[in-house]
């Protein structure tokens, strides 16, 4: 039985610290998977969902983390979004 957890998530930016333009977030998105490579395309997907359902626009590239899990491997990722 395959099992998934695909949630995604928001992070605001921390404009002081990084620098970052007004209006940016780092965006992320997060799966749970059998195998890396679905974990990998899980967690894009969450992101790309959370970009749009937003209306922000992606910048740079995405960073992905990926490790082991109970059930599978879990992946994050993250990416710069503007407005």
């Amino acid at each position: 039985m395959r099992s998934f957890v695909l949630t995604a998530v928001v992070v605001a930016a921390s404009f002081a610290s990084t620098g970052v333009q007004a209006g940016c977030v780092k965006a992320g998105g997060e799966a749970t998977m059998l195998t890396e490579d679905l974990a990998k395309f899980m967690a894009n997907a969450a992101l790309n969902n959370q970009i749009k359902a937003n209306g922000w626009k992606a910048s740079g590239k995405v960073q992905m983390m990926c490790e082991a899990a109970t059930l599978g491997t879990h992946c994050v990722a993250h990416q710069k979004a503007c407005k």
